[in-house]
C-alpha cells in the first residue's frame, strides 16, 4: 500500500515506511498490528496536548487543564481529526472488519490516529510528534472554549435551560438509515417552551443527540436574544411566545435545524 498521500496530509515523511504501515494495520488484519504503537501514541498525545494547553492558558489551574485535555484527546475528537485526514482510505483491516464497516467506526479511527502518533514518535522523536500533533490540533485549539471545560453539547444545553428555569429538552429518534452495521441515526431535540425543534444526525444515537443538542442550544440562545430585543422595543410587557418555525431545513455538519423567530411583545395596556 502506498502511504505517501497520508504522509503528505500529515506533513511528515517517515524514515521507516514500515512504521506507518504498522500504524494503520488493525489487529484483524494479521499478527503485526498497531496496538503497541497505539499504547505509545496515547501517552505521547496526552503529553503534547498538556504542553500546548499549559502554554496557551496561563491562568487555568491543574483541574481545569486536566478536564480540557480529556475533552481534546477523547475518542470523538480523534475520530474527527482522522476523518479530516481521510485516514479510513489507508486502513488495513481484516475481511470481516471491512465488511462490517470498520473503516468508519469511530473507535478504530481514534485508535489508529493514536498509533500514527506513536509511529511518528518512534521515527522522529518527541519533536516530530509534537509538530504533527500541534498542526492537527491547531484548528481545534482555536475554537475551544475553556469555560465549557470539556462539557458535551447535551450537558451545556441542560445547564443553560436549568439556568433559565426551563424544562429539559426532549430527544426523539425520528429516523434510522442504513444497514445494521453502518447505521445513521436522526434525532430531534425539542424545547416546547421556546418552540425550538431541531434535528441532528450521527452514526450512533448518542452522536445524533449531541449534534441536535448543539443546534438546540444555538437556537435557544438566539430565541432568548430575540425576546430580549422584543422586550426592549415593546417596553414593559409580558414575555412573548416564539411562533412555531417552518419544517426542518438541512443545515451544516449533517444536521437539520428549524429556524427560530421571536414575536415582539405587545405594549402593556395602561391601567
Amino acid at each position: 500500500m502506498d502511504l505517501s498521500a497520508l504522509e503528505d496530509r500529515l506533513q511528515y515523511k517517515f524514515s521507516s515506511a514500515e512504521l506507518l504501515q504498522q500504524a494503520v494495520t488493525h489487529r484483524s488484519h494479521g499478527v503485526v498490528h498497531n496496538e503497541r504503537l497505539e499504547f505509545l501514541g496515547d501517552s505521547v498525545l496526552n503529553c503534547v496536548v498538556a504542553q500546548l494547553l499549559f502554554a496557551k492558558y496561563a491562568r487555568l489551574d491543574e483541574g481545569d487543564l486536566s478536564r480540557l485535555r480529556a475533552n481534546l484527546v477523547k475518542q470523538q475528537s480523534l475520530s474527527e481529526i482522522a476523518e479530516r485526514l481521510g485516514l479510513s482510505d489507508f486502513l488495513r483491516l481484516g475481511e470481516g472488519e471491512m465488511k462490517s464497516g470498520g473503516f468508519r467506526r469511530p473507535s478504530i479511527l481514534a485508535d489508529t490516529m493514536e498509533a500514527v502518533f506513536g509511529a511518528v514518535f518512534v521515527d522522529g522523536g518527541f519533536e516530530g510528534a509534537r509538530d504533527v500533533i500541534g498542526r492537527l490540533f491547531e484548528p481545534v485549539l482555536k475554537v475551544v472554549d475553556p469555560k465549557t471545560l470539556g462539557k458535551d453539547s447535551k450537558t451545556l444545553l441542560q445547564e443553560y435551560l436549568q439556568g433559565k428555569r426551563l424544562p429539559l429538552p426532549v430527544y426523539t429518534v425520528v429516523e434510522t438509515r442504513g444497514a445494521a452495521h453502518n447505521q445513521e441515526f436522526e434525532v430531534e431535540c425539542s424545547i416546547p417552551k421556546l418552540d425550538v425543534g431541531v434535528r441532528g444526525s450521527g452514526r450512533s444515537r448518542r452522536g445524533a443527540e449531541q449534534s441536535a443538542a448543539k443546534l438546540a442550544l444555538e437556537a435557544a440562545q438566539a430565541t432568548a436574544q430575540a425576546m430580549r430585543r422584543a422586550k426592549r422595543k415593546g417596553g414593559a410587557a409580558a414575555e412573548p411566545e416564539a411562533p412555531a418555525g417552518p419544517a426542518p431545513a438541512e443545515g451544516a455538519a449533517h444536521a437539520k435545524a428549524v429556524p427560530v423567530e421571536a414575536k415582539a411583545a405587545e405594549p402593556a395596556t395602561p391601567g
